[in-house]
């Protein structure tokens, strides 16, 4: 079998906390938008909402006592980190160096974010040529943990779910690459990790190249974490 035909067929790739370091973005907008509701919203208050789909978030601040529409909630969040990630994309350098180690490999790559489509924008266009497919929050019916999102992505790109690698750091991006059926690393950043079978888990990804992927695919496991929390 010939290298390429090793490869993954597509690298599927979340966004927040994975790729680019918005999530300092979004606590500060919801920091914000709390705050002008004399609401009290500390730091661990965002770091529950990491990977979770925006109307959730905007449902439990209403739950909290913001006097908006879901709607405007969501509007006034993807709006105040939009702006910043237009100012200075925060880039994982890790995350950053394994992409163009995937797309300088050829293999077609795809976002799959459940921030809405203006935010996801804003960072393709810093990598015009990485992404051939880009499934958002606002395209789904089911955000994650619900597999809907990877699935979609793998059938845009007309490969098998079961042929793609998908790159998470949240538990619950984790749970619906995973149960999707895309082989899942998972690279802790803020939030812990459960260990599942067959799930690689790593401290950073510094140092992988589309060949770590490969053998990930073909049922290497790496795991740094062990019993981490």
């Amino acid at each position: 079998m010939n290298e390429k035909a090793t490869l993954p067929a597509a690298v599927l790739w979340d966004m927040d906390g994975t790729l680019i370091d918005s999530e300092p973005y979004w606590i500060s907008a919801e920091i914000e938008l709390t705050r002008s509701f004399g609401v009290e919203w500390t730091h661990e208050d965002g770091l529950a909402l990491v990977g979770k789909p925006l109307l959730y978030s905007a449902e439990l601040f209403r739950e909290r006592g913001v006097d908006l529409d879901p709607e405007d909630i969501i509007d006034f969040l993807i709006e105040r980190v939009t702006a910043q990630v237009r100012r200075e994309t925060p880039w994982m350098d890790d995350a950053r160096a394994l992409l163009d180690s995937v797309v300088a490999a050829g293999i077609p790559c795809a976002l799959v974010t459940m921030s809405y489509s203006r935010l996801a924008d804003a960072v393709v266009s810093r990598v015009p040529d990485a992404f051939a497919v880009v499934v958002t929050g606002d395209q789904v019916t089911h955000g994650k943990p619900h597999p809907e999102a990877y699935l979609t992505a793998a059938q845009r790109l007309g490969v098998p779910i079961e042929r793609c690698v998908a790159i998470e750091d949240s538990p619950s991006g984790v749970g619906s690459a995973y149960t999707a059926g895309a082989t899942t690393l998972g690279v802790r950043r803020l939030a812990p990790l459960e260990a599942r079978p067959g799930l690689s888990r790593v401290r950073s990804l510094e140092g992988m190249t589309a060949g770590t992927l490969a053998r990930l695919l073909a049922g290497d496991v790496i795991d740094e974490l062990g019993d981490e929390v």
